[in-house]
């Protein structure tokens, strides 16, 4: 696979489709522990026709480096990348952290996005005062049950066991530093007074069962978006791979203008 040095970072990532296809390219950014994988049934069903692009963030997958600390240290490796490629204006698609990543880029280069697409993702964390004790005093859990107990309650009730244990492996894979630092830079992520800015039509597909980022907050951000076409799916948080058929369906849909 293809690496691209930043900031001492091999950043992995793929680079697929016609070059004169349909349409900008299309831009994927996986979430919190995940890696350029979880958009393979995407991928596979644009590609034929327009170009994508996805990487595996700093610290995840086949990517190198650590000491990232933000999300905007992360949406400035992604534009990297794009720069790198020549790629001056594209369709973002993030999913959870991915989806932030998305947003901060959006709000930082708005002549780049004709397009933005938030699967399961969401403009400020907000927890009631039970809950947020809840998720940090899980931060002082063992490691790998830290990361266990956060990729078993992103899927929806009765997803196949043993695809959900290879979610949990890779994601333990990723190092400590990276998952540990990210979880605090998501809980302090906040764009949600700023949304109203992005002009870009939006696309927000949602798991209905998703309890990471529940469905109630994605709405709440979505009064704020002056364009957006709203999904609910009957998944979790892991939509991409849960029901990977009728999120590459609502994509198509809406980058094609039928919604």
């Amino acid at each position: 696979m293809p690496q691209l040095e930043v900031d001492g970072a091999a950043l992995t990532y793929d680079d697929e489709g016609p070059r004169d296809g349909e349409g900008v390219p299309l831009v994927f950014v996986h979430g919190w522990t995940a890696n350029r994988h979880r958009w393979d049934h995407q991928v596979a069903h644009f590609a034929e026709r327009r170009r994508v692009v996805r990487l595996d963030l700093r610290g995840h997958g086949e990517s190198g480096g650590a000491g990232v600390r933000t999300i905007d240290a992360l949406a400035k490796d992604v534009l990297a990348l794009l720069d790198h490629l020549k790629i001056e204006r594209f369709v973002i698609i993030g999913h959870s952290m991915g989806g932030m990543i998305a947003q901060t880029i959006a709000l930082s280069h708005p002549e780049r996005v004709e397009r933005l697409v938030l699967v399961n993702s969401i403009g400020r964390m907000a927890y009631n005062r039970g809950r947020a004790l809840l998720m940090a005093a899980s931060t002082l859990a063992p490691f790998k049950l830290f990361v266990a107990a956060n990729i078993q309650r992103a899927f929806a009730p009765g997803h196949p066991r043993e695809e959900i244990r290879e979610y949990i492996r890779a994601s333990a894979d990723t190092p400590r530093e990276v998952v540990m630092t990210l979880y605090g830079a998501m809980r302090a992520f906040d764009v949600l007074d700023r949304v109203a800015e992005i002009q870009a039509p939006t696309l927000m597909v949602h798991g209905y069962h998703d309890i990471q980022l529940p469905v109630s907050q994605m709405l709440r951000m979505a009064k704020a978006y002056p364009d957006a076409v709203i999904r609910i799916v009957d998944a979790g948080h892991e939509l991409p791979v849960e029901k990977p058929a009728e999120l590459t369906t609502a994509l198509d849909r809406f980058l094609t203008g039928r919604d």
